[in-house]
């Protein structure tokens, strides 16, 4: 049996065949569930709902995590057509690129606030409307960046936004879990991605990630899909409140040994 067979989960955040929200739903897919999918723009949507008919997917729906009616119409759409969820992936992040340059001081207020609705509040936003459908206990996934615990180059205030993310993965898993309902974090290494494209400075970290890394080499879709799949599945029964590193092993290194890596 498919480790997510029958089951029926809700995917944000897939923007093209290169986002991490899209190698997480593929694994999903392959693993028997059922999916819906959200996009944020008509433009969004041209490119979501061909990956989702590809995921054997029908209920593609439009969602502006800003705004709690229309996060409100997604779930009342998913209570409709499907009467429980199982699990939900939170791809979902965005502040002023201009904003990611320079000095974390130059931020300012209006993105400050609009950055951490968007990258941090809005998982919140989706777990409170998630676990009312979620009676026999569910999953909740949302995706972080190294940046969240160590200064990056570029990151500023996302980093800040992410680091409030995996506190808020804490304290849902806390609120959730005697609904049996587990929350959990992906740090995903540097990948070419397009949200990862708007950070500055982006080849070179992930030429570094892949030179630094124990195992020498980036992380892939299929490495995020997989880590995805087993959080999601009932392999991960017992894991609430992680944050888990798919990142080939770079956040364990300090400084590297530059000699010694360079020379091997």
């Amino acid at each position: 049996m498919s480790l997510l067979s029958g089951k029926k989960g809700l995917i944000l955040g897939v923007a093209n065949d290169h986002s991490i929200a899209w190698g997480i739903a593929n694994a999903a897919s392959n693993a028997g569930a059922q999916l819906a999918f959200t996009y944020q723009s008509e433009s969004f949507e041209k490119r979501v709902k061909p990956l989702a008919k590809a995921a054997g997917s029908q209920i593609v729906l439009p969602c502006d995590v800003t705004d709690d009616n229309s996060i409100g119409a997604v779930f009342s759409a998913l209570e409709e057509e499907w009467g429980r969820l199982d699990f939900v992936v939170h791809s979902v992040a965005y502040s002023n690129k201009n904003e990611l340059n320079g000095g974390y001081t130059e931020t300012t207020r209006e993105n400050f606030l609009r950055t951490l609705d968007i990258s941090c509040f809005s998982f919140t936003a989706l777990a409170k409307r998630s676990a009312p459908l979620m009676a026999k206990g569910g999953s909740l996934i949302t995706l972080t960046y190294s940046g969240a615990e160590r200064v990056m180059p570029n990151y500023n205030v996302m980093g800040v936004a992410k680091a409030a993310l995996e506190a808020s993965v804490k304290y849902l898993a806390a609120d959730l879990g005697p609904r049996a309902i587990r929350v959990n974090a992906i740090s995903a290494g540097p990948m070419r991605t397009l949200a990862g494209s708007a950070i500055g400075g982006a080849r070179e970290v992930y030429n570094w990630n892949k030179e630094f890394s124990p195992l020498r080499r980036n992380t892939v879709l299929d490495d995020v899909g997989g880590a995805g799949l087993y959080l999601l599945s009932d392999l991960a029964a017992g894991v609430s409140g992680e944050v888990m590193h798919v990142d080939s092993g770079f956040n364990v290194v300090g400084v590297p040994d530059l000699l010694r890596y360079r020379d091997d």
